[in-house]
């Protein structure tokens, strides 16, 4: 009787992430296509095979979905950055700046993937409140970008993290507004030569 109740509860679980996974790539598609503002609840679970009820089951409503897809995608782009980066530390790279390229390779190399999504997230056409989370997180991220400098040295070039972050965000939104994927490519490969030859004293 106990394996059978968790048998069930097992396929429960199952299809319920299947919904939730449904829910996602459909209104990933659908506010690729319309924008936040414009996507309507019911073509996303039109979309997605599921109900107005399946959705609020899984999710708060449209805001919680859009929050989702950015929470997650930002986690890929992290985990890009980050095997980026211990993959040239392994090899024996210490240069502060090379380990910033190299991660900052990765993240353009994502966005280009899947730009659809980060052209999504830096249109301005997002939930309520969106503009601070998006503030928050690039607060965390030069903070980041000032550790990875910083390492054991009580001192760092912080004017040189500065330029090399804020140039990384006018980067990612050029290479996310773009159709060409060839050209965001050569594009970003551009990018990271030319960051590669910034220098500044310390």
């Amino acid at each position: 009787m106990s394996s059978d109740i968790e048998e069930t509860s097992a396929r429960v679980s199952e299809r319920g992430q299947a919904t939730r996974g449904a829910l996602l790539r459909a209104a990933r598609e659908v506010f690729a296509q319309e924008g936040f503002a414009q996507a309507a609840v019911t073509d996303i679970v039109a979309k997605a095979g599921a109900s107005v009820g399946s959705l609020y089951h899984h999710f708060n409503g449209k805001a919680d979905l859009y929050l989702t897809l950015f929470e997650e995608f930002q986690a890929r782009q992290q985990d890009r950055t980050r095997e980026a980066i211990y993959k040239v530390r392994d090899e024996g790279e210490r240069d502060p700046q090379k380990l910033f390229l190299a991660g900052a390779a990765a993240y353009l190399r994502g966005s280009v993937e899947e730009r659809e999504l980060s052209r999504l997230f830096i249109s301005g056409d997002g939930p309520p409140g969106f503009d601070r989370i998006m503030r928050d997180r690039l607060r965390k991220w030069a903070r980041r970008n000032a550790a990875l400098f910083q390492g054991e040295s009580e001192s760092f070039n912080e004017p040189l993290v500065i330029v090399l972050t804020g140039a990384m965000l006018g980067a990612v939104s050029e290479v996310s507004l773009g159709d060409d994927r060839e050209r965001a490519d050569r594009l970003s490969a551009s990018i990271i030569r030319i960051l590669g030859t910034i220098k500044a004293d310390q």
